[in-house]
């Protein structure tokens, strides 16, 4: 038997008469009417398949232009530096490489930058800072700064925006931090790797008052301190913070409050590692913990120890019951030590690891007997000449999408106004073009 009808002023009329009558009566209604509700809110499109985190329903570029970066140039047309400069688009490579920049980048907002599709190892945009403003997605890009900018540069900054989801990017040699974030909210960044920060501080992250920031299956290793420096209401889940010099994850260490819920990390001491794997908390951060791990006998095995409670109060912090932020969130969380197998395989632009990717991660594989913190870029190896390559991949109306793909879903080859047409999945064709250059691999992290 279909169910008949059932408006709201009808509910409305028989709550009226009472609860025990409609209760009794018309417990059926209560079902109905709350699918009924549900069905009017909109369910919100995620960045990508596999977004995470309060950063996860960016939308980037979607519906606007398309910009392809066609050289390595530092500025001018078919430039990265170009390609940014303005809002709504979304930025395909067709080259791979190194692409030298002498003043800092400044990303508009509304911009989806998708690495994923250069060729070759993909794109390392090096030499100075890049900031990103708001509603942006970032994918498989390497970020690297350089002794040469000034003392007080970070490789990326992301201050006072909101919605920006960084997926597998790498993050190296910032000059005060490799990341810096203040006053913003909703932010994600998964899979990336944040290291090797060099001279004067060698810092990891200052997190600056976010809210509602997501960090989880990130990368930290060889800095100094601040894997981050969370003055922040963050989650943190998943992460390995591994040859840290002084100190590993610090505490907002201020009079404001601070909320931090850090759950199945695991703290993994190298040569240059203090056991300070926690530092410079205060009564005024308010941390959640569980399923955290450290290990600090650098003996070439992950055997750490589950970290306790007293770690944390030992340090000063206000420990809650409850999390602050993990019941908002959709992160999946893994065991401490298949976190770890996570990392090593997919953090940062890992697609196709470049040279000095693969060296940090064979840091990591050593479990505690590899690893250094440098001064310079240049005491690490340097950033190497990388070998320019050009796609050959055929897109006769330049709209992103190779002709045999579009052949091959049924749309026009000869026309780019398709590309920005939505599907039921809520992602326009160009979108499901890029996704699925990394379907494979977000499969695998999401098992």
């Amino acid at each position: 038997m279909v169910a008949p009808p059932v408006s709201i002023k009808y509910v409305m009329n028989r709550l009226n008469q009472g609860p025990h009558y409609f209760r009794l009566l018309h417990c059926p209604l209560i079902v109905l009417i709350s699918l009924f509700i549900t069905s009017l809110a909109p369910a919100q499109q995620l960045a990508f398949p596999g977004a995470e985190g309060f950063g996860r329903f960016a939308s980037g570029g979607r519906g606007g232009n398309i910009y392809h970066v066609t050289n390595l140039l530092d500025s001018g047309k078919g430039s990265f530096r170009d390609a940014v400069s303005q809002p709504k688009r979304t930025v395909v490579f067709d080259v791979a490489g190194l692409i030298k920049i002498g003043a800092k980048v400044s990303v508009a907002a509304d911009i989806t930058i998708a690495g994923q599709t250069a060729p070759g190892e993909g794109i390392t945009v090096y030499g100075n800072g890049v900031s990103f403003s708001s509603n942006s997605i970032v994918r498989y890009l390497r970020f690297r700064g350089s002794i040469n900018m000034s003392r007080g540069a970070c490789t990326v900054v992301a201050d006072s925006l909101e919605n920006i989801i960084f997926d597998h990017i790498s993050i190296e040699w910032g000059r005060w931090d490799n990341l810096h974030i203040k006053k913003s909210k909703n932010v994600t960044l998964q899979y990336c790797l944040i290291g090797e920060g060099i001279d004067p501080q060698r810092f990891g992250a200052l997190l600056e008052g976010p809210e509602d920031i997501t960090i989880h299956h990130c990368l930290w290793t060889g800095n100094q301190s601040r894997n981050p420096k969370a003055k922040a209401k963050i989650e943190f889940i998943n992460n390995v913070i591994y040859n840290w010099g002084k100190s590993g994850f610090v505490g907002g260490h201020s009079s404001a409050d601070h909320y931090q819920d850090l759950v199945g990390n695991y703290f993994i001491a190298g040569p240059s590692s203090t056991d300070n794997f926690l530092s410079m908390f205060t009564a005024t951060d308010h941390v959640y913990h569980q399923g955290n791990y450290a290990d600090l006998n650098k003996d070439g095995k992950l055997d750490g120890r589950l970290i306790t409670d007293e770690d944390f109060t030992k340090e000063n912090a206000t420990l809650l019951k409850e999390p602050t932020l993990l019941s908002k969130s959709n992160v999946k969380v893994h065991p401490a030590a298949e976190a770890c197998t996570l990392v090593m395989k997919e953090a940062g632009a890992s697609l196709k690891r470049d040279v000095i990717d693969l060296r940090i991660i064979g840091y990591l594989e050593s479990m505690g007997k590899s690893g250094q913190i440098f001064n310079t870029e240049a005491d690490a190896g340097g950033q190497s000449l990388v070998k320019e390559i050009h796609s050959n991949i055929k897109d006769a109306d330049h709209d992103g999408m190779p002709d045999k793909w579009e052949s091959h879903m049924g749309l026009n080859a000869k026309s780019a106004a398709d590309a920005t047409d939505l599907n039921a999945s809520g992602y326009s064709n160009l979108e499901e073009y890029i996704n699925s250059l990394t379907t494979k691999q977000t499969n695998q992290t999401t098992k």
